[in-house]
């Protein structure tokens, strides 16, 4: 049978990238967006050009009323869940701690942290054995940031993908003995539109050097590594984590 995943934010950068691998190795896939529908279905397009089945749907991830209504589209559509990729993530633009307001705070992890969680909670209850599911595997895409705190750029955003890092290690301990394996990939310096987001498109060029490979990393390597913990390949997989970085 077809297994089915869910990739949120998947309408460009990691997410597009891991949607069209994905479905390169059988996966039939859910390609979700907050605002590129274009580039959604763009992404939907190429994957069914190569015989592949793919549907986009909007949510903000945030939102809880949203969440459920985008786990209920893939109820409807495919009927089954076997993976979700928590990839949804944004960021502002570079500033100190001293100079962050509470709105901008609340919204970074509102969509970074919340929204992981409630995505999370909803494939659970889709895949855990003790809920009369198959099992499943579900992979958080953190960052290097949660690491290395961002200093001077977005302590903010770093925070939010630390709280990411503690969810993965709960939840595999929470979910191992019910058939999902929960990871997750940290990458480092990846060439997305992210950065243009933070108000510095060149920014993989500006820290490159401070990189031990020299270069910044490509969104289809990234994609390679959750690839591999959501196959069977890493069936004995939990609650860890892969540096997708350069050495960063």
């Amino acid at each position: 049978m077809t297994k089915t995943i869910l990739i949120t934010g998947a309408s460009r950068g990691i997410g597009a990238a891991c949607a069209q691998l994905a479905a390169e190795r059988g996966w039939q896939v859910c390609v979700n967006y907050l605002a590129g529908r274009e580039a959604a279905l763009q992404v939907v397009r190429g994957i069914e050009d190569a015989g592949g089945s793919a549907f986009a749907v909007q949510a903000d991830v945030s939102q809880e009323a949203e969440v459920m209504r985008m786990f209920a589209d893939v109820d409807a559509r495919y009927g089954r869940l076997d993976a979700l990729v928590n990839n949804a993530g944004i960021l502002a633009r570079q500033m100190r701690v001293e100079q962050m307001d509470a709105e901008r705070i609340g919204r970074i992890l509102a969509t970074n942290v919340t929204g992981s969680f409630l995505c999370a909670r909803e494939a659970v209850r889709r895949m855990s054995t003790r809920q009369g599911g198959s099992g499943g595997a579900i992979v958080n895409v953190s960052s290097r940031a949660g690491v290395l705190g961002a200093a001077g750029e977005y302590v903010d955003y770093a925070a939010s993908k630390a709280a990411l890092d503690v969810l993965t290690i709960g939840l595999a301990k929470e979910a191992a003995n019910e058939g999902i394996r929960v990871n997750g990939v940290r990458p480092g310096l990846i060439d997305t539109e992210m950065h243009a987001s933070g108000g510095e498109p060149g920014r993989i060029g500006r820290l490159k050097g401070s990189v031990p490979m020299g270069r910044g990393g490509e969104a289809m390597e990234v994609a390679r590594a959750v690839l591999w913990l959501l196959s069977d390949e890493a069936s004995y997989t939990t609650g860890s984590f892969i540096d997708v970085s350069g050495g960063r």
